[in-house]
């Protein structure tokens, strides 16, 4: 919509419109528009930035011709990050993984999902579901935590896969659903991490107390992720670089979003999840940040946009949508967030002035947010 306006009132959207239908009366601020786009903020439906420390180094054997299975096979990946998190300060978690939602949040991001997965102990798993749950409390904006305790085998386990997955089943789970501390269950099932049959256990377990699947599926391999999440109602299935026509028949009529992270296959050099394909069989997508240290080491929704063309062929329009009302679906926030609409949290993103719409797309790295509004209402006075 060209030369309107659009009304707010203690955080929430009152009404639009065309400027020749603009209500007359007092407005306490009032912002100039002219010449800018006004859309919804983003919603981040896929992060994992709990997190002790960077993995730059992997960052340099990748360039040394070491692949991301490679660099997991000898210690790194996951794992590494694991380590690290057993020893680190819960404090010192919470305050470096708050200053990234802040630097998100500057970059219109009014929404995300956190995921444990770096801790694999019982110990360390509940330590950063903890630290999450702090930052939902210390937040302006909303955020779901996932418990991705299969996110890989530690090393503990390495001979006892399944004494790690009863671990998980019959003592962490049973004290997070005790504590209130996550809103989904992941799994990482993909080749190399965790089967189908494994997967549909641990699935299985995490519905018996109210989590409901937002898993990771076929980055690596034509998995069957796709089709356990759908068999178990998943409220997404991501990552996708490994999709056929199989994996799309499962998702069309389902209640499943296919979410998409187009930062992963852009760091790592995977082969992008075919979002062309997905779209014009009919399938909706959600576009997320994957933000994490060892692939995908940026929170910007701006950059996923670019990504979002450049990498996976959308159109600009496509993937404001997918950053916005997709994925507020993939949070269960659609009646909050993700459209302007009367009533819905006031969270927007001003941009800059602009030749159009497309450009916020096109200019990969131009810093276009002018005023980002997270949706709070106004302290009382």
């Amino acid at each position: 919509m060209e030369n309107a306006w659009l009304e707010t009132e203690n955080g929430r959207v009152v009404d639009f419109g065309p400027m020749d239908t603009l209500p007359s009366g007092h407005a306490d601020l009032v912002v100039d528009g002219s010449g800018r786009v006004l859309m919804p903020a983003f919603a981040d439906s896929h992060t994992h930035i709990v997190f002790a420390r960077w993995r730059e180094s992997e960052f340099v054997d990748r360039i040394g011709g070491l692949s991301y299975e490679e660099i997991a096979q000898k210690g790194g990946g996951i794992l590494n990050s694991a380590l690290a998190l057993a020893d680190a300060d819960p404090i010192r978690l919470l305050d470096d993984a708050y200053a990234r939602v802040e630097a998100m949040m500057a970059q219109g991001t009014a929404a995300l999902e956190i995921k444990s997965g770096y801790g694999l102990s019982e110990a360390s798993e509940l330590k950063m579901l903890r630290v999450i749950r702090q930052i939902k409390e210390r937040a302006p904006i909303p955020v779901k935590a996932s418990f991705l305790g299969a996110h890989a085998v530690p090393l503990a386990y390495k001979n006892d896969r399944v004494g790690y997955i009863n671990l998980l089943i019959d003592r962490i789970l049973p004290q997070i659903a005790a504590e209130g501390l996550a809103d989904y269950m992941d799994v990482f099932c993909d080749r190399g991490f965790f089967t189908v049959p494994e997967t549909d256990r641990l699935l299985e377990a995490g519905w018996k107390y109210g989590l409901r699947p937002k898993i990771h599926a076929n980055e690596l391999d034509f998995s069957g992720g796709v089709q356990i999440g759908v068999q178990h109602n998943a409220l997404s299935v991501d990552h996708l670089e490994c999709m056929g026509e199989a994996e799309i028949q499962a998702l069309l009529g389902t209640e499943t979003m296919p979410t998409l992270l187009p930062g992963t296959a852009f760091f790592l050099g995977l082969h992008p999840p075919p979002a062309r394909t997905l779209i014009d069989s009919g399938l909706g997508v959600a576009l997320a940040s994957d933000y994490n240290p060892g692939s995908s080491p940026s929170g910007s929704m701006p950059f996923v946009l670019s990504l979002g063309c450049v990498l996976l062929k959308m159109k600009p329009i496509e993937t404001f949508a997918a950053a916005t009302m997709n994925a507020a679906y993939a949070l269960e926030l659609q009646s909050e967030l993700g459209t302007l609409s009367p009533g819905k949290r006031a969270a927007l993103v001003l941009s800059r002035p602009v030749s159009s719409p497309d450009f916020l797309c096109y200019a990969y790295t131009e810093p276009w947010i002018e005023r980002v509004e997270l949706g709070r209402s106004l302290p009382s006075s």
